[in-house]
């Protein structure tokens, strides 16, 4: 810094303020690599400011070093300095697309979509082939709703070469809200790409992977023919039952034919033939996703039980793996392999001394089952399950595998820039308790993408808390942990405090000794956050109705129950009384309908919670969100949370779809 100020030539001086800038420019990359860790990228960003500032000192009106500060400032959530910063640069300069687009981020960032697209048009005018603008053009129109459109964008920019983590993300969650309504070509081949991606969470494509494959075999045609050997050459459907979970009753009418299909060769021709094999293992995958819901025929059970005793028997007489493996293929497309008679003998063997390709379906079936009940054994909670046969054993629920795309960040800055709350009280390490069953993927994506907190997830499923136990070690993971209820409820009793909660779905009435609303008040004090949701799911008319049965036949959660109470909603899928049930993501696995028909929300428990934010001396209301994700003003949606609290329920948040957020005063 002292020795700019003995360059007096305004050339030399322009010379090194161009040095300089690009020094910025190099730095500021690193500080957007992916690649990088949290704190990497923050001190390659104070690197590229301390270059850029420098630049200024020279220059002061230096064009692009205003706008890369104004980068900096908005990656540092510092809205107001980089809008005139921008504005700044512009001033200097009026020809930058570069700055219209950086103005575009700023106004996303800012939550002004509309505002935003004009400005990335701007920048287009300017610099038609601005990859960066037309992204942000994408960007604002899946933010205003217009789903088609920016999906197209996002097809576009990956067509010329913008294959960004951006880009498959912001196309996946366009996805979600397509609908198909014919067989597309072009469409098959984005599903392919996109579950092809590494990095994106494909069990949330299931719905819009469905929908085009419910067209492409034509299913609502009754006299539609389904070919095997041409659904055994079909990538998508191959790629759809490796990595998602389709929902839809024709999609799984198709799987149990295809299963049947293979089957019934097999009981034909005695032999697995390979071109079925990759089939044959991608239903494996998909069953044991589904919790083995698919029914089958007597028939089929009949084979796969002499398959079963036939693998019993090899395994008695020490033969080979090489003689086994159409076996447990066919096996697992039935049952879980853990759950098995001939399960121990299994363990004899590692997962990797298994051929590749058999090696996902044996994960799932057997290996990752093992290990998750290794875990339980650790928790007081397994008690509850040793008289269950190990098919009745409740199975861990959402089947998620991926965790969805994010930019790692501080939850500290997050504090600061989205809630604009003071974070100089918090300790280095801010502590998470995600409450309420079904947590984990939420947890994981906490632990992994903010790098100054650690998680505790609680859950009421023991197999939920094993599933997130296992992955997080599977991932390397060692910021989060998954307990039952009851460690959770000691920890706070103990005295110990978190700095921030998250309500995800209810603890069912069965956690009878558990006062949510209580264990929030005692985990928290001045300045925690609790962020909740305000919708209750599961509330359907089938559910009611399946609850009712439940309650009048004295019905147990086995395995076989839960089957036919689904095969009941099935056979009337589409009468107004099921078909809101029929038609929601979560009946299409039994472990699902087990938790919602056997262990439903307490509605009860949100209200209590509700009541108590709703107290203005202890807690603040810093911040809502629509069902969109678009913030609210809060003065009236805290008048609403008032008037609930005392017992108005034609102002009820309850079932609004809100995400509110609470700061604790005192």
């Amino acid at each position: 810094m002292q020795a700019q100020h003995h360059i007096t030539d305004p050339h030399a001086r322009g010379a090194h303020a161009a040095r300089l800038l690009l020094q910025a420019n190099v730095a500021y990359t690193d500080s957007n690599s992916g690649e990088s860790s949290h704190i990497q990228r923050l001190n390659a960003r104070q690197e590229c400011r301390s270059y850029v500032e420098q630049a200024l000192a020279l220059e002061p009106e230096n064009a692009g070093a205003l706008g890369l500060l104004g980068r900096v400032e908005l990656d540092d959530g510092q809205l107001e300095k980089a809008q005139l910063l921008f504005n700044a640069s512009l001033n200097a300069d009026s020809e930058q697309p570069q700055q219209y687009a950086n103005l575009g981020y700023w106004a996303l960032k800012s939550e002004r979509p509309a505002l935003a697209e004009q400005y990335f048009l701007q920048a287009l005018e300017l610099d038609r082939q601005s990859a960066a603008a037309f992204c942000g053009v994408a960007h604002a129109k899946r933010l205003q709703g217009q789903f088609d459109v920016a999906y197209l964008h996002y097809r576009k920019l990956l067509e010329t070469g913008a294959e960004w983590a951006s880009v498959y993300s912001g196309m996946l969650n366009c996805a979600l809200h397509l609908n198909v309504e014919r067989a597309d070509g072009d469409l098959a081949q984005d599903a392919i790409a996109l579950l092809r991606q590494e990095g994106l969470p494909h069990q949330e494509l299931g719905r819009f992977v469905g929908a085009i494959i419910h067209q492409q075999y034509d299913l609502d045609n009754a006299s539609a023919e389904i070919i095997l050997d041409a659904a055994c050459e079909d990538e998508l459907l191959i790629l759809a039952l490796q990595k998602t979970l389709m929902p839809g009753a024709a999609i799984e009418n198709l799987v149990t034919l295809l299963r049947r299909a293979i089957i019934a060769e097999v009981a034909q021709t005695v032999e697995l033939r390979d071109p079925l094999q990759r089939l044959a293992l991608a239903i494996g995958q998909y069953v044991d996703r589904t919790g083995y819901a698919l029914a089958a025929q007597e028939d089929e059970e009949r084979l796969v039980t002499a398959i079963n005793d036939s693998i019993q028997a090899q395994l008695a007489m020490a033969d080979s793996q090489d003689g086994m493996i159409g076996s447990l293929i066919i096996s697992a497309m039935y049952g879980a392999l853990f759950h098995q008679g001939f399960a121990v003998q299994l363990g004899q063997w590692n997962l990797t001394d298994w051929p590749l390709a058999l090696q996902p379906v044996l994960a799932a079936s057997y290996y990752q089952r093992a290990s998750e009940e290794a875990i339980k054994q650790n928790f007081a909670e397994k008690a509850d399950e040793l008289a269950l046969d190990k098919v009745d054993t409740p199975q861990a629920w959402p089947a998620w595998s991926q965790l969805a795309f994010r930019a790692e960040n501080s939850l500290k800055s997050l504090m600061a820039t989205e809630l604009r709350l003071p974070t100089d009280h918090l300790p280095d390490t801010v502590r998470i308790m995600v409450c309420g069953a079904q947590s984990g993927q939420r947890a994981m994506e906490l632990a992994r993408y903010l790098s100054d907190v650690e998680v505790i997830a609680v859950d009421e499923s023991l197999a939920n808390v094993a599933k997130g136990t296992r992955m997080a070690g599977e991932l390397g993971i060692e910021n989060v942990v998954f307990w039952p209820w009851s460690i959770a409820q000691q920890f706070v009793a103990d005295g110990h405090q978190v700095h921030w909660i998250e309500v995800g779905r209810l603890p069912s009435a069965n956690l009878t000794s558990l006062s949510l609303a209580a264990l929030v008040n005692d985990a928290t004090s001045s300045g925690a956050v609790v962020h909740l949701h305000t919708t209750v799911t599961e509330q359907t008319r089938g559910d009611q109705h399946i609850r009712s049965l439940i309650a009048d036949h004295a019905l147990k959660p086995d395995h076989a129950t839960v089957r036919q109470l689904r095969q009941l909603v099935l056979a009337s899928h589409q009468d107004g009384h099921w078909q809101d049930l029929a038609n929601d993501d979560d009946f299409f696995n039994l472990g699902a309908c087990r938790d919602r028909w056997f262990c439903p929300q307490d509605t009860s428990q949100l209200k209590q919670l509700m009541a108590m934010v709703s107290n203005e001396v202890d807690w603040k209301l810093v911040k809502a969100r629509d069902a969109d994700g678009h913030s609210l003003a809060t003065q009236p949606v805290q008048k609403q949370i008032q008037a609930e609290a005392l017992g108005s329920e034609v102002q009820s948040l309850v079932g609004q779809g809100l995400s509110v957020y609470f700061c604790k005063r005192r």
